[in-house]
């Protein structure tokens, strides 16, 4: 098997240790799993990085379906949030922060929203 092409948006080592763990595990029936799923994320970051269409990967990345397929399982698991909670935490530790914000902003229209009529104007019917 070919070595396969470096990008720019690849993985590091040091970011790859910190998100496998944060992935699913291969199924415990079944095939065994056949891709590379550090060679799924990075086809995932070239599409972010230089905004191609699925179908537009370069070949030397898995299958556009396969990578596809993974991503929306793993929007599906949540496991992109669950990456980005991991990242944030591990950036603001790197930084000298508390891991957890201390502050949270509420907008406050979507207060001003919530707060008029009750929560019953959602269930009453209205005249036309």
């Amino acid at each position: 098997m070919s070595t396969p092409k470096e990008y720019t948006s690849d993985l590091a080592d040091a970011e790859w240790a910190k998100i496998e763990p944060l992935l699913p595990p291969d199924k415990p029936v079944g095939r065994g799993r056949e891709v590379d799923l550090r060679e799924v994320l990075n086809a995932i970051c070239y599409r972010a990085d230089n905004g191609v269409k699925w179908r537009n990967l370069p070949s030397d990345f898995p299958a556009w379906q396969t990578v596809y397929t993974y991503f929306r399982t793993w929007v599906r698991l949540g496991v992109w949030e669950e990456i980005n909670l991991a990242l944030v935490k591990s950036v603001r530790q790197a930084a000298g922060r508390e891991a957890e914000p201390s502050l949270t902003i509420i907008d406050s229209q979507s207060v001003k929203l919530g707060q008029k009529g009750g929560s019953k104007l959602g269930l009453m019917a209205t005249k036309r």
